[in-house]
């Protein structure tokens, strides 16, 4: 197990992490109300611009590998490609449910179910078990999301949002558990360069989506889009990422999902004080519901965590 002290920072690492995405998706909803932007340009852009920043950083202050043997090309290939794509495939899907469903309903669909699609492929692909305790975490969690999405009268949830936050917990997932895989088994990526191949990665699997979507964005408020995804790529992407992949490579992932639940609940504050969204009883109760299975999956995995 990693040093306490190499812990806390991880943990640091996700906190800081967590709390600027939480922003994200209310940055981004703004800029679907102020211009044509889709979803998929969006992201396109995120991921353009975040390797643009971090290739500028990495050019006056070279990043640090990570101790460990060099891995194969083919694996190197794989990791950046699959981390690439589930990044991808969480962010856009991410920015459609939000347009979709709304900044609160999306981001408390995907965050809350992607501990429960993380700690299933915990198990599966890394070995890290849960116990029971964790198994009736993953069963509250979906107790909430069926409250949230079923006890809500016909429109306030709309199930196409759902189904697109769901599959961007998936994505965030595969980028979550790939991390932890690259700090366990030494894969020789520091963070950096973990976070330029995967947004190269994932810039790339978007540019035909975004170009049939539409590369530039027509809008009466111009400077306001720009100083949004400027944010959007500096803050949220070029300098979070880094930290998430930082600190998820020295916690289990299950416990890194956990601690990201600092964004749903920071997202959803934010939709109901900026942009007006009104949150129902179901949707209180479905929320309170997930973080607190969540919760009790963090102290099941700090006790197996405690065992290893």
């Amino acid at each position: 197990m990693p040093a306490p002290r190499t812990v806390r920072r991880g943990l640091a690492c996700l906190a800081f992490a967590g709390i600027t995405w939480g922003t994200t998706g209310a940055a981004v909803d703004i800029v679907h109300r102020s211009s044509d932007f889709g979803p998929m340009a969006v992201s396109f852009w995120r991921f353009l611009s975040g390797v643009t920043l971090l290739l500028a950083a990495r050019a006056l202050r070279p990043a640090r590998t990570t101790p460990g043997a060099p891995q194969p090309v083919r694996r190197r290939a794989l990791l950046f490609a699959g981390t690439g794509i589930g990044l991808a495939v969480f962010q856009t899907a991410y920015f459609a449910a939000v347009q979709d469903t709304g900044l609160a309903v999306g981001t408390i669909v995907t965050l809350g179910a992607a501990p429960v699609f993380t700690a299933t492929g915990g198990r599966l692909f890394l070995g890290e078990r849960i116990g029971r305790a964790g198994l009736l975490a993953v069963g509250g969690a979906l107790t909430g999301l069926a409250i949230l999405v079923l006890g809500n009268q016909a429109g306030a949830v709309h199930p196409v949002g759902v189904g697109t936050a769901l599959l961007s917990a998936a994505g965030y997932a595969v980028s979550n558990i790939l991390g932890r895989w690259t700090g366990r088994h030494g894969a020789g990526e520091d963070p950096s360069t973990l976070t330029v191949w995967s947004f190269a990665g994932g810039a790339a699997v978007m540019l035909p989506f975004a170009w049939s979507e539409g590369l530039v964005p027509h809008t009466a408020h111009p400077g306001q889009v720009l100083l949004l995804m400027l944010y959007v790529a500096t803050v949220t992407a070029a300098l979070a990422y880094p930290l998430y992949f930082a600190g998820a490579a020295v916690v289990r992932a299950a416990t890194a999902s956990v601690v990201m639940l600092i964004e749903p609940v920071g997202a959803a504050a934010l939709a109901v004080l900026l942009l007006g969204e009104r949150l129902t009883a179901a949707t209180v109760v479905g929320t309170v519901l997930m973080l607190t299975a969540i919760a009790g999956l963090a102290v099941a995995e700090s006790r197996q965590g405690a065992k290893s």
